[in-house]
């Protein structure tokens, strides 16, 4: 099965010559054409928030969100940022990653897609896939037995390839 991920987009893992600024920057200008483009208003919170949740590559809860959020001076509600979060889901900016209750950036919003997801159980980072074929599979499986789905998310944990490396490099942790 091969995994499909446009090649102008940035991995949600990051890579070893990897400029985050540029996936920040990418994000951000990404959002602001496809809310244009839908009418959609990218407020200044809702940006803040897009910011914030692509600030890395590991999921973020609501709350660590809104411990980084300040409008002038002062913190926002946790309504705000809720709200905030929820449009973002709503047009496919970020993600919500049911058994982190985080969420997590998505690299591709310009197309509606099933989100499937790596999640490093070490180190945290997560990155999305866009496989057609898993994808395909939920869906006729889900059919077969007269499902209707809603939101087909698939987080699979593991470790990455630094953890790996980690492990394999450091007896002491491998021992644990």
């Amino acid at each position: 099965m091969a995994i499909t991920t446009p090649p102008a987009r940035p991995s949600a893992l990051p890579l070893a010559a990897h400029d985050h600024k540029h996936c920040v920057s990418g994000a951000l200008a990404r959002a602001e054409a496809l809310c244009a483009s839908r009418g959609a208003r990218l407020t200044p919170i809702r940006r803040q928030v897009l910011e914030l949740v692509w600030s890395g590559h590991r999921p973020r809860g609501a709350y660590a969100i809104l411990e980084d959020m300040q409008v002038d001076g002062r913190r926002v509600a946790p309504l705000t940022v809720y709200r905030a979060l929820d449009f973002l889901v709503e047009h496919g900016l970020v993600h919500r990653l049911e058994s982190l209750n985080a969420y997590i950036g998505c690299p591709d919003p310009d197309h509606a897609h099933a989100g499937q997801f790596l999640v490093c159980r070490d180190c945290g980072n997560a990155i999305e896939l866009n496989d057609q074929g898993v994808s395909a599979a939920i869906a006729e499986s889900a059919r077969s037995r007269g499902f209707q789905i809603d939101r087909p998310t698939v987080e699979v944990r593991g470790l990455c390839p630094a953890c790996q490396n980690s492990l394999t490099s450091s007896p002491q942790k491998a021992e644990t």
